[in-house]
């Protein structure tokens, strides 16, 4: 989240000069613990507080207070004319980790798989690998497989996957056009098989999906409640969109 969160605070501050915002990255956890220890005002998190840092924030006389800011899912793209049109987690953590290379496996074409993937300094490239090819378990260091091409961006991705119909990658649902086609995706196999869509994310449905958030000591207030007020604007919804998110307000 921490471009999202730059991204926030540089348009806030064109209009609010004498606010300066500061974003630091390393991590949800280092966030929170910052917040816990009194050295910022705002621990940005893409999971929830856990009880043992709400235990630890009660002792340091720190109340924690959630705001919900935006929404994260990721669509799993292949060419048009590709006839797979469903995968489960399963299947998907194997195919990116190359154990399936081959459509065919999947009920597609007997043809290789090419796979796409952002570069290792994105967050998006972050994001699939834990909650994907890692199944969320932090014991699991399952990596993208070697011969992945690593692209430098989203709009990379989706141009490749346009013109080259043994290709699969991912990117924010933002980036979704008719030159690509979006995998339902299921849990498991007797799982219902849901579409990347924005409603299916805030719902919960959609399988590659989470919520983002604030917390702050206590309910905002002041110069923090005016930068938060700001993110939940239409216009800061708009950022949301634009960095690959899922705005929570239209």
């Amino acid at each position: 989240m921490v471009n999202l969160g730059q991204a926030w605070a540089e348009k806030y501050m064109e209009t609010n000069p004498e606010d300066f915002v500061a974003v630091t990255g390393g991590g949800s956890g280092t966030g929170i613990a910052a917040l816990l220890s009194g050295t910022c005002d705002i621990a940005v998190s893409s999971r929830n507080i856990t009880e043992q840092e709400i235990s630890r924030a009660k002792e340091k006389g720190v109340d924690p207070y959630e705001t919900q800011v935006a929404m994260d899912g990721l669509a799993i793209v292949v060419h048009p004319k590709n006839p797979v049109s469903k995968l489960t987690i399963d299947q998907l953590a194997r195919i990116f980790t190359g154990r399936i290379t081959n459509w065919k496996a999947v009920g597609g074409v007997d043809a290789e798989i090419v796979i796409l993937s952002r570069e290792v300094n994105s967050g998006t490239h972050v994001y699939l690998k834990e909650h994907v090819l890692r199944k969320g378990d932090p014991e699991n260091k399952a990596e993208f497989a070697p011969g992945a091409l690593m692209l430098p961006s989203s709009q990379a991705i989706a141009d490749e996957v346009a013109q080259n119909r043994d290709a699969i990658g991912y990117y924010g649902m933002g980036y979704l056009s008719r030159r690509q086609k979006p995998l339902l995706v299921a849990k498991a196999e007797t799982d219902e098989y849901i579409a990347p869509t924005a409603e299916n994310v805030v719902n919960g449905k959609y399988p590659i999906s989470r919520p983002l958030f604030f917390y702050t000591d206590g309910e905002p207030r002041g110069s923090v409640k005016e930068f938060l007020d700001f993110c939940l604007s239409k216009e800061g919804q708009e950022i949301v969109l634009k960095t690959d998110f899922v705005p929570i307000k239209n």
